[in-house]
């Protein structure tokens, strides 16, 4: 019942200050990770010094074996201007965990790695009542699809099915949600079968608990096409999740801010939702690293403030708290989209 109370409480914070103002997320957290430069032995910790696996990239990891590394790098977006940082949860289902073995640790990485979030969120709140500090429980579209055959030569073959996805996020949003998170994010969607499974688990995670907290839903548009990995419009992928009761839905990664802005404006002209976007900080180079600057982000991001698409704004890859810093500074001085339909959670 406490539990209960405490989410509720926060949530009506959260849609209190969404009516308010344009909500700011926070930008990447490999990217910010990866300038630690973390090693084999940074990954393991004392913990896992002996385990037969090597554990190098596996980024949710860090939360148990280098708390105070995911502690500052919310601190560091939160100080930049952000309003709500995500869970370093991305991979931390047992699907994903599986690449690893480490399936059984997926509870652990998930309520640690909230319990983090929350508790860096908490001291923000305190030290500036004003502006509240959430945190958005990450969930990950896992290494699987539950619409595409990964075998050329066997078409109807598929690596998942939609129970054991939705099993696999259940999962993963209950640890989240005991570990205090304020609101889920289902981002990052290549596959909107995956997404539906992950509401579908979500809805019926708030069936057993008692108490609802809000979703968001976040697509990506893998190239110029417009479309999804699993090949579907950014309407279509609309009209697939909107049948849940939302508390935004927008696209994130895979292009640029200036890329991103048409497909955005599909959905900020046919949804009832809040709405949210965090690009990339450009297009990867040769090497794979993002160049796009702060200052250019931001100004393609104002073409979205000044269209009147958004409500939640942040960064993806290669983003860095400077990049939020710069879009927080130009958020606050716009008014956030008007949504045509209230959430009542």
């Amino acid at each position: 019942m406490t539990q209960a109370i405490d989410a509720r409480k926060r949530v009506d914070r959260l849609l209190e200050e969404s009516a308010k103002r344009i909500l700011v997320l926070d930008g990447a957290m490999g990217t910010m990770i990866q300038g630690y430069k973390p090693t084999e032995e940074t990954y393991r910790g004392e913990r896992f010094k002996d385990y037969p696996s090597d554990l190098k990239g596996n980024n949710d990891l860090l939360s148990i074996t280098q708390p105070k590394m995911i502690a500052e790098i919310h601190a560091a977006y939160f100080e930049a201007g952000a309003d709500i940082v995500e869970t370093n949860t991305f991979n931390s289902t047992r699907i994903s965990m599986a690449d690893y073995s480490m399936e059984d640790l997926v509870p652990e990485l998930n309520l640690v790695a909230a319990k983090i979030a929350r508790k860096v969120a908490d001291e923000f709140t305190e030290r500036e009542p004003n502006k509240p500090r959430f945190v958005a429980g990450s969930i990950g579209p896992t290494n699987k699809t539950a619409s595409l055959s990964p075998d050329v030569n066997n078409p109807g073959y598929r690596a998942i099915d939609y129970d054991t996805l939705a099993a696999n996020y259940k999962e993963q949003a209950k640890a989240l949600i005991e570990g205090g998170v304020d609101l889920l994010l289902i981002e990052t969607v290549f596959d909107t079968l995956n997404a539906k499974a992950a509401l579908f688990g979500v809805m019926e995670l708030f069936d057993e608990i008692g108490f609802e907290i809000p979703i968001m839903v976040s697509g990506t548009i893998t190239d110029a096409s417009g479309r999804t990995l699993s090949g579907q419009t950014t309407d279509a992928f609309l009209i697939s999740i909107s049948h849940a009761p939302l508390f935004s839905v927008g696209l994130n990664c895979a292009l640029g801010a200036d890329q991103l802005r048409p497909y955005l404006q599909i959905i900020a002209r046919e949804t009832p939702f809040l709405v949210s976007a965090h690009p990339n900080a450009g297009l990867p180079n040769a090497f794979g690293e993002y160049d796009e600057t702060p200052e250019k982000m931001a100004s393609q991001i104002k073409e979205y403030l000044d269209l009147g698409l958004i409500n939640v704004i942040g960064g993806c890859c290669g983003t860095s708290p400077e990049h939020i810093r710069a879009i927080a500074e130009l958020a606050e001085k716009y008014e956030p989209r008007h949504a045509s339909q209230k959430l009542e959670v």
